[in-house]
């Protein structure tokens, strides 16, 4: 295990190394979520120009979350093992690389291979910079502190990467994929100079046949769910498919049961608050990524938005969740994360209903701009409190494993959530072509999103109406907390 920068354990009084820290752990965080808000405004160019059809479209974004999902436990414990600072330089380094080659490519394939390959990398660098701050700030108002300006960049990401994405589709979509590299060098520059060195690495082994049988089931399930519509749901080949599939997800199971060193140590999901952040956290981002995609395809293919005007679109959500994440850390210690996180996915339930009932004739301030705030509102929300939530009073030498478990989740809950949603407005569409396919199949996909997002809500709901959390619940060390459970701080 790598040794930490001094732990601090007061939210003021920063030195400019912690502060240093603290900003190079975060930009690869900015960078993930730039790259993936690009992508985003970019698909429709990208369809157009390689001749993709929308099932495939759907790989360029969920062959990136699903490789990143899938790889993120691995990537945690490499980062316990290994080294942080080690894990991160050469994950950066080959994110940089694949972004370079991305932006080269002509084929549809080979596109969505630079964007499994950037998954991959994303998925080391992801929880070890996570794992860098919540070993660095202590649990309590210095790690919550730390964690909402850590949310902050992912949205300052978010956002930045609609605005330039709008400007650089214009001009052609590979400039989507050739901006982040440049910023991948910046992080690496920085986390050579700045990280503490890795001391010696720690004893322990790798999980790779549970990397193998997760990877491959979590892929087998999504390309089962996204091409379902077309096979047929009740053909033989789907069915074994999804046979298969759970057979793979089960034998995982069974080799973390077993394995000296697992990828994930199950006893580490007893804790309510923990298991609660990471399904939680599944379908809240399942859901967005579900409506970014029809509504990005939407915009632009039947209302005929630019691609400039469609990232201003969704700016509004991405600029409130900069303003209020840094804000966050006062309101979790007064209310508890339970009910901030019930808040949030409230926000997006209510997002969603709106643009399913909106005139679709309406101005943009009275139809789509109201669901753009409850989307800012809802991830500023939530999104700081599933990180606290997932990683408070979990010790210090597992904290590279309640990061990558926390990612998975988000990951394969996007990817997830975007295939079914994907097969419902591939099956509402069929037998039309074009816009008048997308037209089609769009109510159902919006209803779709909606049910993923009330399903959140139940799960939000149970921490709320479960055992009463206190503010000492997600501010105080649990070494301080003799007389609660270690991984049972914030249920």
């Amino acid at each position: 295990m790598s040794p930490s920068v001094p732990v601090t354990t007061s939210a003021s009084g920063w030195t400019p190394k912690l502060w240093g820290v603290l900003l190079t752990a975060s930009l690869v965080i900015g960078l993930d979520a730039l790259d993936v808000s690009m992508v985003g405004v970019a698909l429709p160019s990208i369809q157009a120009e390689l001749g993709l059809s929308t099932s495939a479209l759907q790989w360029v974004v969920s062959g990136y979350v699903l490789s990143y999902g899938g790889l993120l436990l691995l990537g945690g414990r490499a980062a316990d093992l290994l080294g942080r600072r080690r894990v991160f330089l050469t994950a950066v380094a080959v994110f940089a690389l694949a972004s370079l080659v991305g932006g080269m490519v002509d084929s549809g394939a080979l596109l969505i291979a630079t964007r499994i390959l950037k998954g991959m990398a994303a998925a080391f660098t992801a929880p070890a910079a996570l794992s860098i701050i919540t070993t660095t700030f202590a649990e309590g108002p210095a790690r919550n502190k730390a964690l909402g300006i850590f949310s902050v960049f992912g949205a300052s990401g978010y956002s930045a990467g609609l605005v330039l994405s709008g400007v650089l589709t214009e001009v052609g979509w590979r400039w989507t994929f050739f901006l982040p590299v440049p910023i991948a060098l910046i992080a690496w520059i920085a986390a050579s100079r700045l990280l503490p060195k890795d001391g010696p690495r720690s004893a322990g082994g790798y999980d790779l046949p549970g990397a193998i049988t997760s990877v491959a089931g979590m892929l087998l399930l999504v390309y089962t769910v996204v091409e379902a519509p077309e096979a047929g749901w009740a053909a033989p080949n789907t069915l074994i498919q999804f046979a298969l599939a759970a057979a793979l997800l089960i034998a995982f199971v069974m080799i973390e049961r077993r394995s000296k060193h697992p990828l994930v140590r199950l006893g580490i999901l007893r804790s309510g608050a923990l298991a609660r952040a990471n399904l939680g956290i599944s379908v809240f981002f399942g859901g967005y990524i579900g409506f970014q995609f029809v509504v990005m395809l939407y915009l632009q293919s039947v209302l005929q938005w630019s691609a400039l005007q469609t990232a201003l679109g969704f700016l509004p959500a991405a600029v409130i969740v900069a303003f209020g994440s840094p804000r966050m850390d006062r309101l979790v210690a007064r209310v508890g994360t339970s009910r901030t996180i019930a808040g949030g996915v409230m926000a997006h339930l209510v997002a969603y209903v709106l643009f399913l009932v909106i005139d679709r004739d309406a101005p943009y301030v009275a139809g789509v701009l109201p669901s753009m705030i409850l989307l800012g509102v809802g991830f500023t929300l939530a999104f700081a409190s599933f990180n606290i939530q997932a990683t408070a009073g979990v010790p210090d030498h597992e904290q590279g494993l309640a990061g990558g478990l926390l990612n998975t989740s988000t990951q394969v809950g996007g990817a997830i959530g975007l295939a079914v949603v994907t097969a419902v407005l591939t099956a509402g569409g069929e037998g039309k072509t074009g816009p008048d396919a997308l037209l089609a199949g769009f109510t159902p996909a919006l209803l779709a999103v909606t049910v993923l997002s009330a399903l959140g809500l139940l799960i939000a709901l149970t921490g709320v109406l479960g055992r009463p959390e206190t503010a000492k619940s997600v501010d105080q060390p649990a070494h301080q907390r003799a007389d609660e459970p270690a991984l049972a701080l914030v249920d």
